[in-house]
């Protein structure tokens, strides 16, 4: 594989040019370092963004060996698995759309096989790139109790993966990433709605350093809200992930009551910014300076392990069938 420099360009590419696709496309066009040479999609309809972004259009995959440094893919769930393994192994860098892949056996060896080869493996995450969250990370301090709700109206575009693949797992993601310590038990319920599979979940994460996660998500719902909040010792932090801004309360120097301290409120807006770019834009990053990504193939296995098992455990308890 040939050594990156910082004025380098990469040649990438995006499989799978659907709703999410098409934006990730549309930065690989224009951000540095980064010449978009083919969009790839089965749907012939997907040549139209190739001539937007004047580039080629594949509908088969593996017509891009030898042709690119880097990829995203951007595919059902179903297919993570069999397309990464195929670039890993040609060489080429990899950011993967969450979930990673369907079983943690699949995403074990796509890491192994990304270490073996050198590569670069990033998972897609995006609310590690949401402007409020990176804003707050210097606020953190040993997590006790974290609270998240993500609830989305229903949408049938999105549905190969149930609720917990499809939204909490971003939550996961975030607070494994805040807590960092070993999850000792998980109690989770959910229940399908309008789909066949489970619309809305509930899990109470319990970690080894005593940290409790409550998180709840909703794919019913008649607008958006993600929050997230996370008390500490000597915070508490609420954070609308949506809205991009927050409030951190501290302990004040005085006395609101007598033997009551006083609370000093910070608000917090996040200035404007695009965290697909900017994730896209870390990957190359990453490529290019030999550093590890925001978010491994390891942190990737987590999030869809802790998912795969609160998953389990609400279908074990049968409500997913009603």
């Amino acid at each position: 594989m040939r050594t990156k420099t910082h004025t380098q360009t990469l040649r990438t590419a995006v499989i799978g040019v659907g709703y999410l696709g098409k934006f990730h496309a549309q930065k690989y066009a224009t951000l540095p370092h980064s010449h978009l040479h083919a969009v790839v999609d089965s749907n012939p309809a997907a040549s139209s963004i190739a001539r937007e972004l004047n580039c080629h259009y594949l509908n088969a995959y593996q017509e891009l060996a030898g042709q690119v440094d880097a990829v995203s893919i951007v595919t059902p769930t179903q297919t993570h698995f069999e397309i990464a393994r195929f670039f890993l192994e040609q060489g080429i860098h990899v950011l993967l759309e969450k979930p990673m892949t369907v079983t943690v056996e699949e995403a074990q060896m796509l890491i192994d096989l990304a270490a073996q080869k050198k590569l670069v493996l990033q998972i897609g995450y995006l609310e590690r790139f949401n402007p409020i969250v990176v804003q707050a990370q210097s606020s953190l301090k040993s997590p006790r109790f974290i609270e998240s709700i993500r609830i989305m109206e229903f949408n049938p575009r999105n549905k190969d993966v149930n609720v917990v693949l499809d939204l909490m797992i971003h939550d996961i993601d975030l607070i494994t990433s805040m807590v960092n310590s070993p999850i000792a038990s998980i109690d989770a319920s959910g229940t399908r709605v309008l789909s066949q599979d489970i619309d809305i979940a509930n899990a109470r994460i319990h970690f080894e350093n005593h940290c409790v996660a409550n998180v709840t998500a909703s794919r019913i719902s008649l607008k958006p809200e993600r929050k997230l909040r996370i008390f500490q010792e000597d915070a508490y932090l609420s954070l609308d992930l949506h809205q991009r801004e927050g409030s951190i309360l501290r302990k004040g120097a005085g006395e609101m009551f007598p033997g009551i301290p006083s609370v000093d409120r910070q608000v917090i807006r996040a200035e404007a910014a695009d965290p697909l770019q900017d994730e896209i834009a870390d990957f190359l990053d990453c490529i290019l300076t030999h550093r590890p990504p925001r978010v491994s193939g390891e942190q990737g296995k987590q999030s869809l392990s802790i998912a795969l098992a609160i998953t389990a455990q609400i279908n074990q308890k049968g409500a997913a069938h009603g």
